[in-house]
């Protein structure tokens, strides 16, 4: 049974860092990509970052400069560290992890929501 855990959420100043953590105790795949994603109120869910098994990561153009993706496999443990944080940042934030390999090109970097079998519950962040 697979679990997304995010934590590290909360109320930050603008300005301010925040570092989001996704523990996956039961995710056992050896080729994967897992990422982050976020929703504001009546807004669409959008990608922000991924990272797959041979560490290469995707950022969406607008939050490049200022998030990082990180993953520990010993702990299974996917990061998000977030910098010069936005009032518009203010969102519930989700880990999201795919069911085993997918095609980085077509799949993991896209950041596309649908790609993703494995969600987390969130974590609220507001800025």
């Amino acid at each position: 049974h697979v679990q997304l855990v995010e934590s590290g959420g909360g109320s930050v100043q603008a300005g301010g860092s925040q570092r989001l953590s996704c523990a996956a105790p039961g995710y056992r795949y050896d080729t994967y990509c897992m990422g982050w994603f976020r929703q504001a109120p009546g807004k669409a869910r959008e990608g922000i970052a991924v990272i797959d098994s041979d560490g290469d990561t995707a950022y969406a153009e607008s939050m490049k400069d200022r998030f990082t993706i990180s993953v520990d496999n010993a702990k299974n443990t996917v990061y998000l560290q977030m910098n010069s944080l936005k009032p518009e940042d203010t969102a519930m934030y989700y880990c999201a992890a795919t069911a085993g390999a997918v095609l980085w090109g077509t799949y993991c970097s896209t950041l596309r929501p649908s790609s993703f079998g494995y969600w987390g519950q969130g974590t609220q962040v507001t800025v």
